[in-house]
């Protein structure tokens, strides 16, 4: 990155899908903009039907950080879990805070760039398996864009995007810089 000097994002958002009634807990989040050499970026697609309602949704690798784990720990154990990718972190991009009031929940996302070093096996649990039957994705950018605005017709989906579609245009600038 020309300098190494990367401000970061931090966006604080609304659901503004579902009625706010009440949010009783806070889930610390990592998530990654993930690239290869030739700056094919990868994804994971969920196909769920659950409280949130039916969608197929393309959403950034990543997840929940467990109890004990730093950030990048966290991060590159998800990226192995679900993309069977192991990583080497570029930078931090920043912090994405939203809410999904449905389930009370606010969320606090850290996100990441990362390059793909190698893939191996997956390591998907029960429920991203057969509830959310994840698969990768890998696409250029201009086609990730697409799929986040194709995916922003349901309530879910909009939630998604309007979490994702910055960082991920963000990220793009700092690709065309590296």
């Amino acid at each position: 990155m020309k300098g190494n000097i990367v401000q970061q994002l931090n966006l604080k958002l609304q659901d503004n899908e579902w009625p706010m009634t009440y949010i009783d807990h806070d889930r610390k989040i990592v998530r990654a903009i993930v690239i290869d050499k030739k700056y094919n970026y990868y994804f994971v697609r969920a196909k769920r039907d659950d409280d949130f309602g039916k969608a197929t949704l393309i959403e950034t690798s990543g997840g929940g950080v467990e109890a004990g784990e730093n950030l990048e720990t966290a991060l590159k154990r998800e990226l192995k879990e679900e993309l069977g990718a192991k990583v080497k972190i570029i930078c931090k991009i920043g912090v994405v805070s939203d809410y999904y009031n449905l389930i009370h929940r606010h969320n606090i996302n850290n996100y990441y760039l990362c390059e793909i070093l190698s893939f191996g096996n997956k390591h998907l649990t029960k429920q991203e398996i057969e509830d959310f039957h994840l698969s990768t994705l890998k696409m250029k950018y201009e086609k990730a864009v697409t799929e986040y605005k194709k995916c922003a017709t349901t309530k879910v989906g909009k939630l998604i995007g309007a979490r994702e579609l910055p960082v991920l245009k963000y990220a793009k600038k700092l690709i065309d810089n590296l």
